[in-house]
């Protein structure tokens, strides 16, 4: 019988069958318990003793074996592997990790719906978190993005009113198409992304059949100096395929975790996930006299004009051992960069680069960095930071904890390590509106010339039968600003509304005809 189960399913058995000799009991501190299935208690109906360690030793712990949820990105897979150089690219960039042809760096990758809670089925209807943790010798670089290479906003004040019309109406604690589309349609530099979302890309079929996107602009800078602007896309050499809304729906209801089931029995069964990564250059001149702001996350920057260079592939070759420890607890940051790797002024990255770290330390605690699955562990941390909640290491011990000193604390280097130079010109400093800067002319693209006639009439259905639940007023904000991309898409936006309202008419009043 256990033969015929999936690898996932089958977990406890494997691990029974590896495991000859289980060894003894102990509680948290590594005493051997004598007895773990009764409570110590005056005769054996009196009340339990202040002194049952083991008994307190278990329930205290238990009290406090959840941690806070993401915010976001709340339920997730995890697996790990390498990435391996493939093809030169030190003319554009320094950093360690892409030092030579054949290199191999470990990484840790975790996927995730983006709006769900953690117990929310896999299949929904949502962006998916693509997040990677190269492990390199010049400390951990993570690369954090989704399998979409743009976003719904372009600056982060807004990104919390987002999110919270992705979430739970306050008073219903119910999800609220009104919430939903009345910030989408106050927003019209949402339109891109919500096609994404609505097209077949939005539900993937598990997270090894889609693409990952670093989805920011960043800068690459190389052992001279020289910078360029980039962008890091992953392909999965899978092939991309997506579930149709129905069968998503219907996986939702059967196997709420199909994708972290898919990935785990893929790794067990030796079914390897690997993707391809390149990146697109941009130089800074061509940044300063681009036709639209090249660091807008609302926007791609065409194939044609910066094509991809592929860089090197990851392969996702083991499982976590054990997903709190591997999983629940990685913690990824846009500000986790390495020497050769930096930011460039894309307002939402700037905004990320200190929300992450800041919602870690919130979630996890001070010290995250020091979990295992987080630690820098190919380089040794060096700082002047002390002290803390769950400092587990040695906590630097005599080591200086002020700099400068004059007793062999770390150093800097700003011969070797120091960032690049960059102007910033004499612009004002201002809350510059953004809201209106070429809304529409990617989307009317995407649904034009990306789509097939098959795949614009799934997107266009799949928006009319969740708006049709929104009011009338946001459905005529929603048919102008699809409309203002393509006309065809408002057109045929309008009609499946109508479509979609004849139904229900007639399911209502054939619900009140059986009821005369």
């Amino acid at each position: 019988m256990a033969s015929s189960r999936d690898k996932a399913t089958n977990q406890l058995e494997d691990f029974r069958s590896k495991t000859k000799v289980p060894g003894t009991l102990t509680t948290g501190t590594g005493c051997p318990v004598g007895d773990k299935l009764n409570s110590m208690t005056i005769g054996p109906r009196g009340p339990i003793l202040l002194q049952d360690n083991v008994f307190l030793d278990e329930m205290a712990h238990f009290d406090r074996e959840r941690i806070p949820e993401r915010v976001v990105h709340a339920k997730g897979a995890g697996a790990f592997g390498y990435f391996e150089v493939t093809h030169d690219i030190t003319k554009y960039c320094k950093a360690a990790v892409f030092g030579q042809v054949g290199k191999q760096t470990p990484i840790a990758v975790r996927y995730s719906t983006v709006g769900g809670e953690s117990g929310s089925a896999d299949t929904a209807r949502d962006p998916r978190g693509f997040a990677v943790k190269f492990y390199t010798e010049e400390g951990n670089w993570d690369l954090v993005g989704n399998n979409t290479p743009i976003f719904f906003i372009r600056d982060p004040m807004l990104f919390p009113s987002f999110i919270h019309t992705q979430k739970r109406n306050p008073a219903t604690h119910l999800k609220d198409p009104d919430m939903f589309w009345d910030f989408i349609t106050l927003r019209p530099e949402t339109t891109h992304q919500v096609s994404f979302l609505f097209s077949d890309r939005g539900t993937p079929l598990g997270y090894r059949f889609m693409n990952g996107y670093g989805s920011h602009t960043f800068k690459m800078v190389n052992a001279d100096d020289g910078a360029v602007y980039v962008k890091f896309h992953y392909k999965t050499n899978q092939g991309i395929k997506c579930f149709s809304r129905k069968e998503a729906d219907e996986m939702a209801s059967t196997d709420p975790d199909f994708s972290i089931r898919d990935l785990y029995n893929a790794i067990a069964t030796g079914d390897y996930p690997s993707y391809t990564m390149f990146i697109q250059v941009m130089t800074f001149e061509q940044a300063e006299n681009w036709e639209f702001n090249p660091f807008d996350l609302t926007k791609v920057w065409p194939h044609s004009e910066f094509p991809l260079h592929p860089v090197g592939k990851l392969v996702l070759n083991r499982n976590p051992k054990n997903y709190f420890a591997e999983v629940e607890q990685i913690a990824f940051s846009p500000a986790h960069l390495v020497p050769g790797i930096e930011p460039s002024p894309d307002k939402m990255l700037q905004g990320r680069l200190f929300s992450y770290a800041d919602t870690h330390r919130h979630r996890l605690g001070a010290n995250y960095l020091q979990l295992p699955v987080n630690c820098p562990y190919r380089t040794q941390v060096k700082n002047y930071q002390r002290d803390g909640p769950m400092t587990f290491s040695m906590n630097q011990e005599g080591c200086p904890n002020y700099y400068p000193n004059s007793f062999s604390g770390p150093n800097d280097d700003g011969r070797k390590y120091l960032e690049s130079k960059f102007k910033v010109g004499s612009n004002d400093v201002a809350r510059f509106n953004s809201a209106d800067e070429d809304n529409f002319t990617q989307c009317g693209v995407f649904f034009r010339n990306v789509l097939n006639k098959e795949e614009r009439e799934r997107l266009v259905d799949n928006i009319a039968s969740h708006i049709v639940n929104a009011q009338d007023f946001l459905q005529e904000r929603a048919i102008k600003q699809f409309g203002s991309a393509d006309v065809n898409f408002g057109r045929m936006l309008r009609e499946r509304i109508n479509h979609y309202k004849n139904l229900n008419k007639t399911s209502y009043q054939a619900g009140a005809q059986a009821h005369i």
